[in-house]
């Protein structure tokens, strides 16, 4: 596979990989699903995509175990519990910008950055 010359889109690699990560209107979740469908042979741009599906998980998981621990905080009336679980939802969310931030000006410079974790299993995918 391949890491330089044209996406599937016409795009530039660099290009193609970094608005897999652009986190403005859903352009990332798009933009990856595209690359995923169409793109067969150029390995920075499926790994970007790959990679930003995985961290939009991250915040799916995030937000709903968030979501959870403040419903039963407020079903039991354990405001603590309640706070726990905004805090949880909160540092999803402010992980989830900051990595896709970062792999975002990673992508558009052209290198492959790897988060902890998800960033292997978005390699394997990406083969």
């Amino acid at each position: 596979m391949e890491n330089s010359g044209k996406s599937a889109l016409g795009l530039d690699t660099n290009v193609a990989a970094g608005l897999a990560y652009l986190p403005i209107c859903g352009v990332s979740l798009i933009m990856s699903i595209i690359i995923i469908v169409t793109d067969k042979t150029n390995k920075l741009a499926r790994f970007s995509a790959f990679q930003s599906l995985l961290l939009t998980a991250f915040l799916i998981v995030g937000y709903v175990a968030g979501v959870a621990i403040i419903g039963v905080g407020a079903a039991a009336n354990i405001g603590a519990l309640a706070i726990l679980g905004f805090l949880v939802y909160i540092a999803a969310f402010f992980i989830f910008l900051i990595a896709m931030i970062i792999c975002c000006i990673q992508g558009f410079m052209g290198k492959q950055f790897k988060l902890p974790i998800i960033g292997g299993m978005a390699d394997n995918w990406s083969n």
